[in-house]
């Protein structure tokens, strides 16, 4: 590790919140005889080992060990964290940890058994990660006595063993394929593909369906992070969540361990960082999810602290199409408060608001290449919020607990117009051929989840760590939804299936609960045990679920982990309200199996060797449709395509191996690149294992940057994905019906061509007004290649047509502080 001087100001709390350089670490002289100096080594504030997991009382710790001027293991020392009742003692490896410290800087108090007591600059706790640290004590008889305490290398707590990733803000915010949308970034990491279009940001990991992810926000569960979302999904176009908020991200694609509620493929968890405590400060931003202004505050002197962000899109002030019929309009609020009662209390606050609307469809002179928007108009109107309240209170060295209530709030307003459904395709004026068109699809409903959780953490000797909780949710569910017209699906030969008229309301509960043990075995092995049941009220169902990890350190840089785990997933309320016969539907299951090597030769550098398998039992699948399973769609803003007869009657599986390789940032280059070969094969009701929607047998991603200079930045991101399998359409069947339909005897059995894509970014970085304007340009697919995206069967030329996905596509923004 670099123990070399620096000096330069550190950058916690700046716009680099992931790129240490801490302050020269003079203290004022402990006696007369002698004055102690800290001089804390440059080093990565990220993960440079197995990565993460937030814990769920949102705590962190400072773990490390003791070193005497020998450079051998020193035991006995007493390590206190000031401002707190937390101390520790060595142990005869010299290592040490101090758990139970909420986010923030605190600085270490270390008393050798010879020499003077000293004290340390501050180090920094981030919520449920474990800081470690390195301190090297200073020999006795040295007149100006120097103790070296590294900046924090930010680890997994012990209970999460394979198959997580940290990501930095400042990835999310300089990535020249993310958009600045946390869910587009996490599509860059191992395991993880895109749908079949790459409008949109959905998250497909390890053989899964869009319907499978937990987002978690400041310990807040909500349904869906993204703009122009509906109930039947679990994606959008992009995220409403600020980028320029961000303070750590946390992403678990397999095995995560029992205090995560049941998503059957991963939890993308966020915390958002606090506002200033010190004065008043903002941000005005521009960017692909719209122009907007960040301003933040202290309360009460410091105690506390607020920071609000509000973002409008613009596009519609410019022009009333983009050329599919209209533009997209999108509000967003993030707002978060935070306050300490007392010494052991905090309580923060937290929104998280997006409103959104568009038009889409028919337009006046619009041509058979247009393809199938053009015989259609589309109406979108929603919004959603999540607000949450959290009391959060320590127990000393003992432990922490968590108390969370939680009320989520979403509503969806649709309205589908078919032009063609009663003839050719129109093409005199939209007005009146859109007046004429029957409504095929109609949606005006609200979704409202309240959650009560409560989640404790504690120290038990013996077994190290003790985790349990539990949580009861109430659902309000409001749906007015209608099909009159049926579902013109490819995979029927007939037109107008499965009909519905849907007028409903009603309650649902959920209650879960779990508990897990985490103990360290040997100084070389650990192994984490829990067990989670969920009761379904709807369902009348109750699931237990194990979960099993274990970890073995091979040597100082390298360890073996393994995880099992057992998952249950309800399916979404609208599907199981929109036929009485879904009511029989039961959770469906998946059991991760995952084992791996993790190899850390430095602390900006690590890499990971992992196999998994994931099996699923009791999917829904169309009752009348026999080769339709949900776990090959949920890509897509068409919902009344994927309504239909349920039953819980679907299998699948899905294994792999994923190489993973990532140079955090210290002075230059950075980037993560990552190689992947999977197999997904999921069976409907006809029992047929067949290739998933989903399955890309090969997936490499490569991004990363370098910073030229202060001023100047550079990225770019590259991604490969093998073909992806389709269902080739039935030609003489489609063009006799003027519509698309299927061969049957051939679902999946095709495949694409390889998508790829290169997309590229610089920064700028300015002074104006004594502060940074950070001011970028950049173009996705800039090779401007038409990808493959799916056939599709344009009923305007009544022939068949490709679905191309983005092409070349230009980005402008920037972000200034005032």
């Amino acid at each position: 590790m670099n123990r070399s001087i620096i000096n330069q100001q550190s950058s916690l709390g700046t716009r680099e919140p992931w790129i240490v350089t801490p302050p020269p670490c003079v203290l004022p002289p402990v006696t007369r005889y002698a004055r102690i100096r800290a001089i804390c080594a440059a080093a990565l504030v990220l993960v440079p080992t197995l990565a993460l997991a937030q814990d769920t009382t949102g705590v962190g710790a400072i773990a490390g060990r003791v070193l005497d001027p020998a450079g051998a293991p020193a035991a006995g020392v007493r390590i206190c964290a000031l401002d707190t009742a937390q101390c520790v003692t060595s142990a005869a490896d010299g290592t040490f940890r101090i758990s139970g410290l909420r986010a923030g800087a605190y600085r270490l108090e270390v008393l050798p058994l010879e020499g003077l007591p000293f004290v340390s600059d501050p180090v920094e706790v981030r919520a449920g990660l474990d800081g470690t640290v390195e301190v090297d004590l200073p020999k006795v008889e040295a007149i100006e006595q120097t103790v070296t305490v590294t900046a924090p290398a930010f680890t997994a707590p012990e209970e999460v063993k394979n198959s997580g990733f940290l990501v930095a803000p400042r990835e999310v915010l300089k990535n020249a394929g993310a958009l600045q949308d946390v869910s587009r970034y996490v599509q860059s990491l191992p395991g993880v593909v895109i749908g079949t279009n790459d409008f949109r940001n959905d998250i497909i990991v390890r053989g899964g369906s869009p319907l499978e992810n937990l987002f978690v926000v400041d310990n807040i569960e909500i349904p869906n992070i993204n703009s122009f979302a509906n109930f039947a999904s679990a994606g959008g176009t992009v995220s409403i969540l600020d980028a320029e908020l961000l303070q750590d991200v946390t992403f678990l694609t397999g095995g995560y361990p029992a205090p995560y509620i049941n998503r059957t493929s991963s939890v993308l968890q966020v915390t958002q960082r606090e506002g200033s405590r010190t004065g008043f400060g903002g941000w005005a931003t521009l960017g692909f999810a719209g122009a907007g202004t960040i301003l933040e505050g202290p309360i009460n002197g410091g105690r506390g602290s607020w920071i609000v962000s509000a973002r409008r899109s613009f596009l519609d002030l410019v022009t009333d199409d983009i050329g599919v019929g209209g533009v997209p309009v999108l509000y967003t609020l993030n707002a978060k408060a935070v306050y300490d009662l007392t010494p052991r209390d905090r309580v923060w606050m937290v929104n998280i608001s997006g409103r959104d609307n568009i038009r889409l469809g028919y337009r006046e002179g619009q041509e058979a290449e247009d393809g199938e928007l053009s015989t259609l108009d589309i109406r979108y109107d929603g919004w959603r919020a999540a607000t949450g309240v959290n009391w959060q209170r320590l127990f000393g060295s003992r432990g922490v607990g968590l108390l969370g209530v939680t009320h989520s709030e979403a509503k969806v307003g649709q309205r589908v117009k078919d032009l063609a459904l009663e003839g050719l395709p129109p093409t005199g004026p939209a007005d009146e051929a859109i007046a004429a068109a029957p409504t095929v699809y109609f949606e005006d409903s609200r979704e409202g989840e309240t959650t009560f959780k409560y989640d404790l953490t504690l120290n038990v000797p013996g077994l190290d760590k003790i985790q349990a909780g539990g949580s009861f949710k109430i659902f309000r569910i409001d749906y007015q939804a209608e099909s009159p017209y049926g579902n013109d699906t490819p995979f029927s030969p007939v037109t107008g299936v499965d009909p519905f008229f849907l007028t409903t309301g009603f309650r649902a509960y959920q209650t879960g609960a779990y508990v897990q043990a985490t103990r360290a075995l040997t100084q070389r092995a650990s192994v984490t045990a829990g067990l989670r049941v969920d009761d379904y009220d709807f369902l009348n169902e109750t699931r237990v679920s194990p979960r099993l990890g274990a970890t073995y350190r091979l040597g100082e840089s390298l360890s073996w982990n393994a995880s099992y785990g057992r998952y249950y997933q309800q399916p979404a309320f609208l599907f199981l309200a929109a036929f009485p016969e879904n009511r029989g539907a039961v959770p469906w299951r998946a059991d991760h199996y995952v084992t791996g090597l993790a190899w850390t030769p430095s602390p900006d550098l690590r890499a990971t060797l992992e196999v998994y398998g994931k099996r699923y039992a009791d999917y829904p699948v169309a009752a009348t449709l026999p080769s339709v399973s949900l776990a090959n769609i949920g890509d897509t803003f068409n919902v009344r395509e994927i309504l239909f007869p349920l039953a819980s009657a679907g299998r699948g599986r899905a294994y792999g191996v994923e190489l993973f390789v990532e140079k955090r940032l210290t002075s230059k280059l950075y980037g993560q690149g990552n190689l992947a070969f999977s197999r997904t094969r999921h069976a409907a009701l006809d029992g047929v294992l067949r290739p998933g929607s989903f399955d890309y047998p090969f997936v490499f991603n490569l991004t990363g940057g370098y910073r030229v200079s202060p001023a100047w930045e550079i990225s770019s991101r590259v991604a490969l994905l093998g073909g992806r399998p389709y269902t080739p359409f039935d030609e003489a069947a489609s063009a006799a019906g003027r519509r698309g339909v299927y061969d049957l005897s051939r679902v999946n059995a095709e495949r694409g061509p390889m998508y790829a894509r290169i997309d590229v970014r610089v920064d700028r970085t300015f002074t104006v007004g004594g502060q940074p304007l950070n001011v970028f340009l950049g173009v996705q697919n800039i090779a401007n290649r038409k990808n493959f995206g799916g056939y599709l069967w344009n009923r305007r030329a009544n022939a068949l047509d490709v679905n191309e996905q983005q092409g070349l596509f230009p980005i402008l923004g920037f972000d200034w502080r005032f």
